[in-house]
């Protein structure tokens, strides 16, 4: 794997994590301990180990696929595989300000469920470079397709 592309990825991830916890960051405590749950919402503890585990297996695996488009000579698609990582991360930062910092838990939903398909079809241009890498990276769109479930069920109990 090119070093730096994976510095480059990593750097990208870096960037939307950072965003979404500057989002969050003095939320959590009072606004979101207040929201109704559902009985499946998952420990508080849960969150970063999640999303510190999926951020790493992103930025590697993009860096993989990159790698392997260029390698391969199709630079179009490792240029399209950048664009649709930079969506998918704006899309995923964003969520933290939909929910944590505007409140606004219908839009939050209906973002979750656009980073879920985003993250989805990440994971399909990743298969179409490294089927291994695309299976590693299964966990994301699997994640955030949960977390719409959970966001628009939280909606529903707080509206």
């Amino acid at each position: 794997m090119n070093k730096s592309t994976l510095a480059a990825t990593s750097a990208a991830v870096a960037v939307a994590a950072g965003s979404g916890s500057i989002a969050s960051a003095k939320a959590v405590p009072a606004w979101y301990a207040r929201l109704r749950k559902p009985p499946y919402q998952p420990p508080n503890a849960a969150f970063p180990v999640a999303w510190t585990t999926l951020y790493g297996d992103i930025a590697v695996t993009s860096a993989v696929a990159i790698d392997r488009f260029r390698a391969a000579g199709q630079h179009d698609k490792a240029r399209r595989y950048a664009a649709a990582l930079g969506v998918n991360l704006v899309l995923n930062a964003g969520w933290s300000w939909l929910f944590f910092r505007f409140h606004k838990l219908g839009a939050s939903a209906i973002g979750a469920a656009l980073l879920a398909a985003s993250s989805a079809d990440l994971t399909r241009r990743t298969a179409q470079a490294d089927p291994r890498a695309a299976l590693a990276q299964s966990a994301y769109p699997l994640w955030c397709s949960f977390a719409t479930v959970l966001a628009t069920h939280v909606w529903r109990l707080n509206r």
